[in-house]
């Protein structure tokens, strides 16, 4: 006998085919195409170097909700449970400083792949993909506000050589997993106050990025990005790679652009940027985030903004050259909570997306029908998408509705409130 949520698909399928959409097709490509979720949304951006914490980064978690995860274990764990209520093909972006080792004398500069076996035994285990970041964050050598585009080539040299190992452990990573990696850089650095010369620092960061690149590279294996910022805590004023900065450098050097949708001004519309991108571009990286009023990356929200990033990227049919992921931390609330929300939205804007008629809206506009569409833009926003969501819910065997926080309570209870 069809249950509740299968005669309610049943209908939104009837629904939707009246407008050429098929919904069993756009479950399976929902299903089958890998969504990244950011590791450090479950250990508040901290990593587990045994080496003292730095003051440099321009990033912070704020809150201090009990339960953060204190080592791999209990990341990998907590990542497992996300993972476990959210339906998809899923892929954990490791930064590099969140090591599974307990080795002494594990820095930056001398990370081996091995630090990360655990991540790779894990990935292949479940079922999981895998991504990378070289991590500059809250540590020692970023003390000054400056790493690749530091004057100093000591401080140089070493975020030169983490970044260079990093990418070698990223292809290690997708050839062990059997999943493309995708690394993403970025770093902090920048000025707090108005500096007198913007200049000298991009030559710093352009020449540590060609030393970076300069090795054989197999990118069937891993591709590195680049990530732009407006600005970080700290770097207010004037942040080096800047959106113009790695633009150029990426199109020039034909390598990826990462795109996240807090590194801009709130008046900016970053779905307006990605196909003007993609015309220079091989292949985009999202890093999906809820700004609010900066770059606070607060848990994505099922928004208008969300939306238009994830309807560009089906309407052009650019699954293939736009890799989708998350970044986002909030310590204030329970961290496994704010995983499968952020990832269940960006879920429901993607899935929303793949439904759209997109066919039928377009003919209104090459026919120079503007009225109809807009109406049918704006009707299309309240067809029984959620009918079908639920659907994929429960056909996967997961919680549907708010069901699903019933069982992070539960895990919570038993696992994160235990770790003292």
């Amino acid at each position: 006998m069809a249950s509740k949520v299968e005669k309610a698909y049943q209908l939104a399928k009837e629904r939707y085919a009246e407008l050429g959409v098929d919904t069993e097709s756009a479950i399976q490509t929902y299903l089958e195409t890998p969504v990244t979720f950011n590791a450090w949304q479950l250990d508040d951006d901290a990593g587990f170097l045994k080496v003292e914490r730095g003051s440099g980064g321009g990033v912070m978690a704020t809150g201090n909700y009990p339960g953060r995860a204190r080592n791999a274990e209990e990341l990998m764990r907590d990542a497992k449970k996300v993972f476990s209520l959210v339906p998809g093909t899923h892929k954990l972006s490791v930064q590099s400083k969140q090591i599974a080792t307990d080795k002494d004398g594990v820095d930056l500069d001398n990370i081996e792949k091995e630090y990360y076996q655990p991540y790779v035994d894990w990935a292949k285990e479940n079922g999981y993909g895998l991504d990378f970041n070289p991590s500059c964050s809250g540590h020692p050598m970023a003390g000054t506000g400056f790493t690749l585009a530091s004057a100093d080539e000591g401080i140089r040299k070493f975020w030169v050589t983490h970044f260079r190992k990093a990418s070698e452990i990223a292809e290690y990573l997708g050839e062990s997993v059997g999943m493309q990696c995708i690394t993403n850089y970025w770093i902090p650095d920048g000025y707090k106050d108005y500096p007198a010369d913007m200049y000298a620092p991009r030559v710093h960061l352009e020449k540590s990025l060609d030393e970076i690149f300069d090795r054989p590279r197999r990118l069937e294996y891993n591709i590195d990005t680049l990530e732009s910022k407006l600005f970080g805590i700290g770097m207010e004023a004037y942040t080096v790679g800047s959106h113009e900065f790695y633009m150029g450098y990426a199109i020039r050097h034909g390598i990826p652009l990462c795109l996240d949708a807090g590194h801009f001004h709130i008046s900016e519309d970053l779905s307006n940027k990605i196909s003007a991108l993609m015309l220079s571009c091989k292949e985009l990286l999202l890093h999906v985030t809820r700004p609010m009023r900066w770059d606070s990356d607060h848990v994505v929200a099922f928004d208008d903004t969300t939306q238009a990033i994830l309807n560009e990227i089906v309407r052009n049919h650019w699954l293939d050259r736009v890799h989708i992921g998350t970044d986002y931390f909030d310590a204030s609330i329970n961290r496994v909570a704010a995983g499968v929300l952020g990832l269940r939205n960006t879920g429901k804007c993607f899935l929303r997306a793949l439904l759209e008629p997109t066919e039928a809206i377009r003919q209104a506009e090459r026919e120079g029908n503007y009225s109809k569409r807009l109406v049918m833009l704006e009707e299309s926003k309240t067809l029984p998408f959620n009918a079908v969501w639920d659907y994929v819910c429960e056909k996967e065997g997961l919680p549907v509705g708010m069901a699903w926080f019933q069982e992070v309570e539960q895990y919570e209870k038993d696992v994160q409130s235990k770790r003292g």
